[in-house]
């Protein structure tokens, strides 16, 4: 199979996106994650398989999606009459419940989009990247090095147009997979969701050795790397917390290729998606950054010499 043949399994593309990476870009995610955070805002990318995503203030129980559905997966609860998704099976991606709703609540999320066609869809906003003034492609997620193969072709392949690339990565993944990928990525931004690794694993649930160890090995081999930050109020925006992060970032805050740190503070974007996958959000408090704290954070970072940026969504 050649490298434009080959699939990647995607759940959305997102045109003129200005908040990741420089420039107006085109925003790739692919499905399939090694984390778990608890304040994910794309827990239908969680998994790489087809999700059924439904929006139950929408459906009216016609049961028409129950007719349409091989596998069994759509039921209409004997007792409350009520239209229910059976999780414990397995759906083929046939989007027949999706086309025959008439409601318009059920979406099939997952698509095995061949990497030509994804290059032709990035390819078609090239004058949008130009006059940004650097725009091009960023992959994202769920975490697009889950798929090694399939997210360095497409980046090959935009390469080959001349297509700036950028990929959003939590840096789960193994060194030599991550190698691979670097000489074709323009810029990693790079995710740290947490210092300390016993804590990280609360979060995320994976330790943090191996994300620590791959954005060390990038930096020290060149590549260019902004770290990203996302901070949620009681759960890593303490002093301790970024005195460590600063402490760690300082050895490469003099190398070019480092492009300084992003702050992301917590949204509710993907809140409602949680309803829909008949799950429950698994943050029960409002870690929402304080303005006046963000500031504070922005200084301790702006003081120790690294360049920062607060992002907001």
């Amino acid at each position: 199979m050649s490298s434009l043949e080959r699939k990647a399994r995607i759940f959305n593309v997102q045109k003129y996106n200005t908040a990741d990476g420089p420039g107006v870009r085109t925003l790739v995610f692919f499905q399939g994650c090694p984390l778990r955070c608890k304040w994910c805002a794309n827990p239908e990318g969680l998994e790489r398989k087809y999700v059924v995503m439904m929006k139950k203030n929408l459906c009216i129980s016609c049961g028409k999606c129950v007719a349409a559905c091989p596998q069994g997966i759509h039921q209409i609860d004997p007792e409350t009459k009520e239209h229910v998704v059976d999780r414990s099976k397995k759906c083929i991606g046939c989007h027949n419940c999706e086309q025959g709703c008439i409601q318009k609540a059920i979406s099939i999320v997952g698509e095995d989009k061949p990497i030509s066609e994804i290059v032709e869809l990035v390819k078609e906003d090239e004058m949008f990247y130009m006059a940004s003034g650097g725009g091009g492609v960023t992959l994202g997620g769920g975490e697009c090095t889950a798929q090694p193969e399939a997210c360095l072709n497409v980046l090959q392949g935009c390469k080959q147009q001349g297509i700036n690339t950028a990929i959003e990565t939590c840096g789960y993944a193994s060194q030599e997979n991550i190698l691979k990928l670097a000489p074709y990525v323009d810029l990693f931004l790079y995710d740290i969701k947490q210092m300390d690794s016993d804590r990280h694993f609360e979060l995320t649930g994976v330790h943090n050795e191996r994300i620590l160890e791959n954005l060390s090995e990038l930096l020290h081999r060149r590549y260019n790397v902004k770290v990203r930050m996302p901070v949620l109020h009681g759960y890593n925006d303490s002093d301790e917390e970024f005195n460590a992060l600063i402490e760690f970032l300082t050895p490469f805050k003099d190398m070019k290729n480092f492009k300084g740190v992003d702050i992301l503070p917590y949204h509710k974007l993907g809140v409602g998606k949680y309803t829909q996958l008949d799950k429950e959000y698994p943050i029960t408090d409002d870690p929402s950054m304080p303005e006046e704290r963000l500031q504070e954070i922005e200084g301790m970072i702006r003081k120790a010499g690294i360049e920062v940026n607060i992002i907001r969504h």
